[in-house]
Formats: C-alpha cells, sequence, structure tokens
C-alpha cells in the first residue's frame, strides 16, 4: 500500500501543484470585483446578515491515511464551537459524515469522495447546490474546510471562505475602481462567478487528494516499519525460547546418565 499511495501521490500533486496558479489568480480577480461591485449585479456577490452558515466537509472515503481525516474534522469541529449559531454542514467523504452523524450536526447534503482523480466535472453538483441555496438567501456565509497539501510529510487542515467573497483590502490597483465588462456585466458574472466557485470546490479536492496519498504513504510506511521492528522482537523471544529449552532439554538428559 504504500507503494500504491506513493505511485498516486505523484500524479495528484502535480494535478494540485498545476492547478494553484489558476485557482489563486481566479480568486484574485473576485476579490478585487467584490470591492467594487454588490449583490445588485449578481446573487452571489451579495453580503447579508440574515440566514444560516454552511460548512462544506472534504475528507476521505477510505482511512489508512494516519490522522489525516481526524485533523480536518477536528479543525471544522473547533469552527463550529468557537462560533457557535445556525449552521449546517455539507460533508464529503465518508470519514467526514460518520462523524458528524454522531455528534447530530445537522447535515444537509452527502457527497461520496472524488476518487483518486478527481475531474471538474465531479464538482460541478456540489457547485450547484451552493450557488442555488445562497442565491435564495437560505445562507449567509458558506465555508470549506479541507485538507491543504504542504509537502509530502506536511498536510494541514484548512478553512476558506467561498461565498461571500471577500473584497480586496487594497483597491489601489484597481483603476478608478471601476471594471469595464464586454458584452455586459449580467453575461460576465453569470460565466465567471460559477466558474470561480467551482474552481475553488476543485482545488480543496486536488489538495485533499494529494494530502490523502501523502498521509497515506508515511502511514503505511511507519506501519512496515514498526511491523519489521515488531517481528524482529518477536523472532528474538522466539530464539531465546527456544534455547532455554534446548539448553533444558540438555540438562534432563546429561543429569539422566549421569543418575544411571
Amino acid at each position: 500500500m504504500q507503494f500504491v499511495a506513493a505511485s498516486k501521490l505523484r500524479r495528484a500533486q502535480e494535478a494540485t501543484l498545476a492547478a494553484r496558479p489558476y485557482s489563486d489568480l481566479i480568486d484574485e480577480i473576485l476579490s478585487d470585483l467584490a470591492a467594487v461591485l454588490g449583490g445588485e449585479e449578481h446573487p452571489l456577490l451579495n453580503r447579508r446578515a440574515e440566514g444560516k452558515r454552511l460548512i462544506v466537509l472534504v475528507t476521505s472515503d477510505r482511512g489508512l491515511a494516519g490522522a489525516l481525516n481526524t485533523n480536518a474534522v477536528r479543525f471544522a469541529a473547533r469552527t463550529i464551537i468557537e462560533h457557535p449559531g445556525d449552521l449546517e454542514v455539507i460533508t464529503v467523504g465518508r470519514k467526514g459524515r460518520d462523524v458528524m452523524r454522531r455528534n447530530r450536526v445537522p447535515i444537509v447534503a452527502h457527497f461520496p469522495g472524488f476518487g483518486d482523480r478527481p475531474a471538474f466535472d465531479d464538482i460541478l453538483a456540489l457547485s450547484r447546490l451552493i450557488a442555488g441555496e445562497y442565491e435564495v438567501g437560505t445562507y449567509n456565509q458558506v465555508d470549506i474546510v479541507f485538507s491543504r497539501f504542504v509537502s509530502t510529510l506536511v498536510q494541514r487542515a484548512d478553512l476558506v471562505q467561498l461565498l461571500p467573497i471577500k473584497p480586496a483590502a487594497d483597491t489601489r490597483g484597481i483603476p478608478g475602481s471601476q471594471f469595464i465588462f464586454e458584452p455586459a456585466p449580467e453575461v460576465v458574472l453569470d460565466q465567471l462567478l460559477p466558474r470561480y466557485l467551482g474552481t475553488r470546490l476543485f482545488q480543496a479536492a486536488l489538495e485533499s487528494s494529494a494530502s490523502f496519498f501523502s498521509s497515506q504513504m508515511v502511514a503505511m510506511k511507519n506501519a512496515t516499519e514498526n511491523a519489521d521492528e515488531l517481528i524482529e522482537d518477536l523472532t528474538l523471544s522466539y530464539n531465546k525460547a527456544r534455547q532455554a529449552n534446548i539448553t533444558r532439554e540438555l540438562i534432563e538428559i546429561a543429569s539422566g546418565a549421569r543418575a544411571r
């Protein structure tokens, strides 16, 4: 399992790193847009005080990956405890769903894990669900909790606010704080905002996939080393016990021969 995870990790890591520049750039563009536009231009840019909070928790369907899923679930639980209020959860992956269900956290939807090779089409149903519920005013904030891939040995649970889009803190780089839309603002935003939401979800899926295989590879490597050490200890104990039995039998034979 260590070698299988290592082979899958390479592909997942390359996909994650390749997608990051696009994800970061579209996030930057939308932050600039959110600084000068509002809900009147598009419902996904609306910032409201009423409504529930939605947390999207991304874990894996499988285990044997060390503390990866546990860290993500604990991070989400700490966020829920530190910011009490009316909230609901969408779970991606069986591990997160099971824990949320045991703790009676309201789960409005569940999606299976995205598998070894997440594709953009895999997250479209989740993206449409979130966008639709936010547009009708069900939620006033949507966050996603996932495992961010830092390196082969480091995976960090992270939270990213999806909606409302955080406006850029510094608008000096925006000429006149205005944009020129072609053909029209509503047409551009109708294409760009769903793409942004899908891209952020897709990036989280890629990060989680790379983190899973990395954590699984390390966990299986540690399990192999621990098993080897255990085998050595058991072999030594077996040899000692066998030597003791042989020595005892020789003593009994020698004692019997001397008694005759």
